[in-house]
């Protein structure tokens, strides 16, 4: 069952709006390998901001992937893609369908 998740909004410099999008939608392959994260969704908000939506089981299993490899990636990458810092929420999931 999808009780955890994670939203995250990234704000992309001037100019890396395409390597900010690329690299999200790219992202997603990575999601792939992990067995307990459960839904991934990469989306774009506006001209510069970006985000992603994942959800998780347990908490282990969340904790596991704001360890892993996309965000890894994304904090490599983060000062030279990003204006500001990602907004990484922990959230609890009330309903879905």
């Amino acid at each position: 069952m999808k009780k955890l998740g994670l939203l995250a909004t990234l704000k992309a410099k001037s100019g890396k709006e395409n390597e900010v999008e690329k690299f999200i939608k790219g992202a997603v392959e990575l999601a792939r390998k992990e067995d307990e994260t459960l839904t991934w969704y990469s989306f774009k908000i506006d001209a510069d901001t970006f985000g992603i939506f994942d959800t998780f089981e347990t908490e282990a299993a969340r904790d596991a992937h704001l360890n892993g490899e996309i965000a890894n990636a994304l904090m490599e990458n983060a000062e030279r893609l990003l204006s500001e810092s990602p907004d990484i929420k922990k959230i609890n999931i009330l309903s879905n369908k």
